[in-house]
């Protein structure tokens, strides 16, 4: 048996993409020659030890390469309007989605390491073309209608407070039947399947049927699958996601409302004081809507102050209604309609309501929410914490 010379492990270890440096440091062997050679033939090999490494692949709480920032609403729809004198919608781009860039992921388009975010918008008569993916998504209506979203041949309309879960998979076109253009947000869990490198995508018609370039008022989903409590017999639902193409506004505002009106009367009802909130869930079975996705709506009420809360994974918010203070981590802004804003991982989080009726139609601070959880406490790595417990 044979060894490497040591000056052919230097000059293989030249190209290795490995980097190891000795340290004087506790914890850390003795810096020497010897130490000094062994790395460089760990390099060489494209070897890593865990000595050197163990600070960063095992913290004693996640740190998210992800920060706390807020877009602010009225400046992402002044740059979707210009986007929409400009740029085309068609293939190619597919559609006029412009994405959020969390300053603390290089530039990438990725609201969190798991969580796409991005404001769309649509010109008035105009078509987004049909496709799809494997990327869950959904669509979130904070002002405006008048746009109809087709999944599988089914035309959803979307109006202000709708929430429209879409899983992958299934083939979906917008179309604008209005002389307005609108805009929404989409959220999906692209950058969780392009971790993974579990995506696909595939171009489908150019053009949807007229058929199906109509405005009812309600989906066909709606009317199978948007009875409280009720599903129906005749129909199984086996495909991942829910089967209910959209959750409208007044059913989300309804239960909100009597949950405040439930805790003024002294009953159990909401999360903490002035705290009401509500999670989008699969009529089929009671699951989140999507499968990688968790999407809620919480109601805080004028003065009301939530507790900092800690989870694992990461959640984008926007504000749905009035007005009010966020703090994220070390970070604190004022935020009112249309506002986003992004939860990493583990950073403490809470709100002050200081919303009122010239303000907010519920005359509380309206929060639109969707995480990441779904994949957490699949593999069992959901943990939330309480920082005043």
């Amino acid at each position: 048996m044979t060894s490497t010379p040591v000056d052919a492990l230097a000059e293989s270890s030249a190209d290795s993409p490995v980097t190891l440096r000795a340290v004087d440091a506790p914890g850390q062997p003795d810096v020497t020659p010897e130490l000094e050679d062994l790395y460089r033939g760990f390099e060489a090999e494209l070897l890593v030890p865990l000595w050197t490494e163990i600070g960063g692949l095992m913290p004693p709480h996640p740190r998210s390469s992800a920060v706390p920032h807020v877009w602010t609403w009225d400046r992402l729809v002044r740059l979707a309007e210009r986007a929409g004198r400009i740029v085309p919608v068609g293939r190619g781009g597919e559609r006029r989605a412009i994405a959020l860039a969390n300053p603390g992921l290089g530039g990438r388009p990725f609201a969190t390491p798991t969580l796409w975010a991005a404001i769309q918008y649509l010109m008035p008569g105009e078509d987004a073309p049909e496709h799809r993916h494997t990327q869950h998504a959904f669509r979130f209506v904070v002002e405006g209608s008048g746009v109809w979203t087709v999944v599988g041949g089914d035309p959803v309309p979307m109006n202000r407070g709708d929430f429209l879960p879409q899983a992958g998979w299934n083939w979906h076109a917008h179309h604008n039947a209005t002389d307005r253009p609108m805009a929404w947000i989409d959220g999906l869990d692209i950058p969780f399947q392009y971790l993974t490198e579990a995506q696909f995508f595939e171009f489908g018609r150019d053009e949807i049927s007229e058929a199906e370039r109509v405005t009812p008022e309600r989906s066909r989903s709606e009317r199978l699958w948007g009875y409280p409590g009720l599903r129906p017999v005749g129909v199984g639902h086996t495909t991942p996601g829910s089967p209910l193409l959209s959750y409208k506004w007044e059913h989300t505002d309804r239960a909100l409302a009597d949950q405040l009106v439930l805790e003024k009367d002294g009953h159990a009802a909401t999360v903490e004081p002035g705290h009401a909130a509500v999670r989008y869930t699969n009529p089929a079975d009671g699951t989140d809507v999507l499968p990688t996705l968790r999407a809620e709506f919480h109601r805080v009420a004028r003065g009301a102050e939530t507790v900092p809360v800690r989870e694992t994974g990461s959640s984008v918010y926007q504000v749905f209604d009035g007005s009010g203070t966020v703090t994220v981590g070390d970070r604190t802004w004022s935020v009112t309609r249309g506002d986003l804003f992004v939860v990493p991982s583990w950073e403490p989080f809470s709100v002050r309501s200081e919303a009122g009726p010239s303000d907010s139609d519920s005359g509380a601070l309206d929060l639109f929410r969707f995480g990441d959880a779904p994949v957490f406490e699949a593999l069992k790595l959901h943990r939330t914490a309480k920082d005043n417990a």
